[in-house]
């Protein structure tokens, strides 16, 4: 896979770009030096934004040293002055 595509290259062929999205995956696209886009397949496009991953179910995975309960301590009174 090609590392990025400078956006003049990109446009000037952009039926490569396409193709290479298609054959090995998303295609980044820099401007000025810097990320700007990503072109990648439709099937992956949909893929990714139909995922139906909750949160709950990410974290649900996560390895057991992660502990996101509360802290049982009574949380002391605040007087604003």
């Amino acid at each position: 896979m090609k590392e990025a595509w400078k956006l003049q290259d990109a446009k000037s062929r952009f039926s490569e770009v396409v193709d290479a999205a298609l054959r090995e995956g998303p295609q980044t696209v820099t401007r000025r030096g810097e990320k700007a886009v990503v072109v990648l397949s439709h099937r992956e496009f949909v893929r990714l934004s139909q995922a139906e991953t909750t949160l709950d179910d990410a974290l649900s995975g996560a390895p057991q040293e992660l502990s996101f309960g509360r802290d049982p301590a009574v949380i002391p009174a605040v007087t604003l002055e």
